[in-house]
């Protein structure tokens, strides 16, 4: 018996590695800003996108330091990262599967953790940002292992593991937060609200705050704030209505399991319903028995109260890393209700279904990218616009000349120009022409007129729908800047990929 769950373990590693390997690297825009910061560290000019500017523009700076680790024993400035960076992820999310399964070993529930291990091995929420580079598989394997770690009682590791999770992602601190209160109350003075008192040791304390004070320091000298400037710059420069955060959690947690793409939207309604009420007939069940597992079941549904009441620009990414823990709650329910029923093959029927219903979202033959299988939703027709732009401007830039663009990471990437970002993610100076009228707005995201002509950017690289109520109806701007190249696209409603020079340059 023994052997076989051995097997099982491995089988179900295998297939999350495999399905990784198969699609290729799909990588998506951000990931390219993270990419840059290793390559710029590589080359000497340290942990900065422009080099001479230092701001922390990636919320990610673990990830960049591992890419840069990686890349320095593999090519150096010139080793491939989009390839590193694809295999790191996909090591991840194998290693993700095990702990899935160790995980509800702890908890006395492993046919639950295995069927989340299957879903996850194949889930395109899961596969998409493995392939596309992200952080994401990253982040998601030290959260698992933090909490594999904590439901093991080994808190030195978990202390460690939390830190690291904290570097790799800010909102991390939705899972770190629960975890370190629980711990706080284990050592309350025996009594109604603590049974026996663990103290917390020095080495625990060292565990968690060193790695913290480590990055604090350095953020603090060499950018003179450790917390990533991109989050103030998205805060500012995105538009939403104040109901939109809510009603896509709502949409994402209706749809674990992307049953919608099958059946229809009213499944939605359906899901809304289904899941949520089993993962809390499944959490409940644990929480009664392990009381200290309140932080990892309930993650999920803190997770959905802050975004929604913060209600940011929902990226696909932001939605990842709070599925594990639901995935796991909602076949933690599963497997309680089969007990109930006598069904003991409902956890296994319930995840062959979930497999199911997410490869019918994969293509064998995607209709953009690389001509191998891969999830739908890793789409990157905008990332394969902006390639075409980089191609065709990297001879066309001279030295020290700046390209300006509303989504900087493949063309900074590949032209490595000094990069104005008009987002104000790496470019603090853009920060100031936000917010705008909402009149300006035709989607989320709108350029300032102002910031273009005021800062005088060499080139000018825009999706037609970020300007279309704002520069691209300003006379100065049409004076200044001459539109050498339109490509054609509908991207998010445009009416072209926009390519302007100014006009001084002719």
């Amino acid at each position: 018996m023994r052997k076989f769950r051995i097997h099982v373990e491995i089988l179900v590693i295998l297939l999350a590695v495999g399905v990784r390997l198969i699609p290729g690297p799909r990588i998506v825009d951000d990931a390219y800003i993270t990419f840059r910061y290793a390559r710029n560290v590589l080359g000497g000019a340290g942990l900065v996108y422009n080099p001479g500017e230092a701001v922390l523009g990636t919320t990610s700076p673990l990830y960049a330091l591992i890419l840069t680790g990686l890349g320095s024993v593999s090519g150096g400035s010139q080793a491939p990262l989009p390839m590193i960076a694809w295999l790191l992820n996909t090591l991840a999310d194998g290693i993700t599967c095990w702990l899935f399964i160790r995980m509800a070993d702890r908890l006395d529930r492993r046919n639950a953790g295995l069927a989340a291990a299957f879903v996850w091995a194949v889930a395109p929420f899961s596969v998409t940002f493995a392939i596309g580079g992200m952080e994401t598989s990253v982040l998601i394997a030290l959260m698992m292992a933090t909490l594999y770690m904590y439901v093991s009682r080994c808190p030195k590791p978990t202390a460690l593991l939390a830190s690291l999770c904290l570097l790799t992602r800010p909102d991390s601190l939705l899972l770190v937060g629960p975890l370190v209160l629980e711990r706080l109350r284990q050592t309350l003075p025996e009594g109604r609200f603590n049974r026996k008192p663990i103290r917390i040791s020095l080495g625990e304390i060292a565990a968690f705050t060193l790695p913290l004070l480590a990055w604090a320091a350095f953020g603090f000298w060499f950018y003179g704030n450790p917390i990533p400037h991109s989050i103030t710059a998205k805060t500012a420069a995105y538009l939403l209505p104040p109901e939109a955060g809510l009603v896509r959690l709502l949409q994402h947690y209706a749809t674990p399991f992307l049953a919608h793409e099958t059946f229809g939207l009213w499944w939605i309604g359906a899901g809304l319903l289904l899941y949520p009420v089993l993962h809390v007939i499944g959490s409940l069940e644990i929480i009664r028995r392990q009381p200290e597992t309140w932080p990892m079941l309930s993650y999920p549904w803190i997770y959905f109260a802050v975004f929604a009441l913060a209600n940011p620009l929902l990226f696909r990414w932001y939605l990842v890393p709070p599925l594990p823990m639901f995935f796991l709650g909602v076949f933690l329910g599963i497997e309680r209700l089969g007990r109930s029923l006598k069904f003991h093959h409902l956890t296994t029927v319930f995840a062959a279904l979930a497999v199911a219903l997410s490869l019918r979202t994969w293509r064998l033959h995607p209709d953009h990218g690389p001509d191998r299988p891969a999830p739908e939703m890793a789409f990157i027709r905008l990332e394969l616009l902006y390639e075409q732009v980089a191609i065709a401007l990297v001879d066309e830039i001279q030295p020290g000349q700046v390209l300006a663009a509303g989504d900087i990471g493949t063309l900074g990437y590949l032209t490595d120009a000094p990069i104005l970002d008009t987002v104000g993610l790496i470019s603090t100076e853009a920060t100031r022409y936000y917010p705008l009228p909402a009149a300006d707005y035709e989607i989320n995201y709108a350029i300032p007129t102002r910031l273009i002509t005021d800062l005088e950017p060499d080139y000018l690289v825009i999706l037609e729908v970020y300007g279309r109520h704002t520069l691209l109806r300003d006379p100065e701007f049409e004076h200044m800047y001459t539109r050498i190249e339109t490509i054609p696209t509908d991207m998010y409603g445009s009416e072209g990929m926009l390519i302007y020079a100014r006009s001084a340059l002719d």
